[in-house]
């Protein structure tokens, strides 16, 4: 049986706490966590105290790993796409480094913040060849608008633990249908599922009764794992691969 919601979030805090390592580096500390990025690297992050206030950066890693790659955000359309995903997560970007200010109080929700928002970037830009001219986000902006489903982009919510979560997408309540809540994973891999299943667990309870969730799966470059579609479903989560989308247009659209 999978675990309740409360098993689930307690299981990833332990996690969290057990696998994340820091060392001194003289001024800074660099903290590694145990999320892992599109190389499978364990993303990491740098604390500084200025003042009154805690620093936490990136260092410029993932926007320079990204144009090093091949994936390059110089179109109005992508920067748009990156700064409504910053503003979402409240983060910065400053000389190409992503950047939160913090108090010691906030610290550990502006951390959650920074690192969800290097995972969402490294997911949103996820090209797997360089010569693929579109995002993976774009294409479902483009699918959703030209079946008319009506929608509201890059919504935040707060969970009951006080973290905020970003979705790309929420379509309202009609007189047929729920509210449904939409997120796009670009690279549909266990950490992705992860991160979304505990960013709608979280939040679930705070949305209007009979709310859904549908993970849209990216299958067009490498197929999208079974084993990630059954951990969805485990936890309520409607998986729908890229290659089938069509066939939710009509609850989506409702």
């Amino acid at each position: 049986m999978p675990l309740t919601a409360e098993q689930l979030v307690e299981s990833h805090i332990r996690w969290l706490r057990d696998k994340t390592a820091l060392r001194d580096l003289g001024g800074w500390v660099e903290i590694t966590t145990p999320y892992l990025d599109r190389h499978n690297d364990y993303l990491q992050i740098y604390l500084r105290r200025e003042a009154d206030e805690l620093l936490l950066t990136d260092d410029g890693y993932i926007l320079r790993d990204l144009e090093q790659t091949g994936c390059t955000l110089d179109t109005e359309k992508r920067q748009d796409l990156l700064r409504a995903t910053l503003r979402g997560f409240g983060v910065q970007e400053h000389d190409g480094a992503l950047e939160v200010r913090t108090s010691e109080k906030g610290f550990a929700a502006k951390k959650h913040d920074l690192v969800q928002a290097m995972l969402a970037i490294n997911d949103l830009f996820y090209l797997a060849q360089p010569t693929v001219s579109s995002l993976f986000k774009e294409d479902v902006i483009a699918w959703l608008e030209a079946r008319e489903i009506r929608y509201s982009p890059d919504v935040q919510f707060a969970g009951r633990s006080g973290y905020r979560h970003l979705f790309n997408f929420l379509i309202p309540k009609s007189s047929s249908q729920p509210e449904r809540i939409v997120q796009a994973i670009t690279h549909p891999t266990a950490i992705a599922a992860k991160s979304l299943l505990l960013a709608w667990i979280d939040t679930r309870e705070t949305r209007p009764a009979g709310s859904r969730a549908y993970a849209l799966l990216n299958d067009e470059t490498a197929s999208a794992p079974e084993s990630v579609l059954v951990a969805l479903r485990s936890y309520e989560v409607t998986p729908v691969r890229w290659s089938d989308r069509d066939t939710v247009v009509d609850e989506l659209a409702a």
